[in-house]
Formats: structure tokens, C-alpha cells, sequence
């Protein structure tokens, strides 16, 4: 009797349904990827500066101009 069927029909995009897989596999990798990555390599710089930023009236990060 299973001949008497109506034929499965094929989908529509197979490989829409495979770059999906794919691209969901890639973005677990890479989530695995970084939590080993931050879990092993130690930081290149302390968390925080080791001295005490100066507080004074005429300091800066930003380059002043000289006023010749």
C-alpha cells in the first residue's frame, strides 16, 4: 500500500536550513570559544591604575594649547 501515497514533498530550500545550521553551530563555537579563552588567559594590565590620578586645577588628558 505505501506505494499508493502521495510523494513527501522536497523542501523548499535545503540549504537555507543548512547555512542556519551552520551559522547556529558557529556562533556556539565561538560562545565556547571565548568563555575558555577568558577563563585561562590572565589580563595584560591591572583592573586599576596603580597611582592616584592628579587633582590639580591645570592637568588634563587633553592637549592644551600653549598660547604664543
Amino acid at each position: 500500500m505505501a506505494r499508493h501515497r502521495r510523494p513527501r514533498p522536497a523542501s523548499a530550500r535545503p540549504t537555507a536550513r543548512a547555512r542556519a545550521q551552520l551559522a547556529a553551530a558557529l556562533v556556539g563555537a565561538s560562545a565556547l570559544a571565548a568563555t575558555v579563552l577568558s577563563a585561562t588567559v590572565a589580563p595584560a594590565a591591572p583592573a586599576a591604575p596603580d597611582r592616584t590620578p592628579s587633582a590639580g586645577p591645570g592637568t588634563s588628558d587633553v592637549a592644551q594649547d600653549s598660547g604664543d
